[in-house]
């Protein structure tokens, strides 16, 4: 599972930074909410 979330951000490397931050604010979020079992997600 990691490999590949790792593998969708490189893909994304031609994107401004922001957009990276972005999407890997949006990538730790989905991964907290999973870990938590989806009690603190939003």
């Amino acid at each position: 599972m990691a490999e590949t979330t790792v593998r969708r951000v490189r893909h994304t490397s031609r994107t401004s930074d922001a957009e990276r931050k972005n999407a890997a604010a949006a990538l730790q979020r989905a991964l907290d909410r999973r870990d938590n079992g989806g009690e603190t997600g939003h």
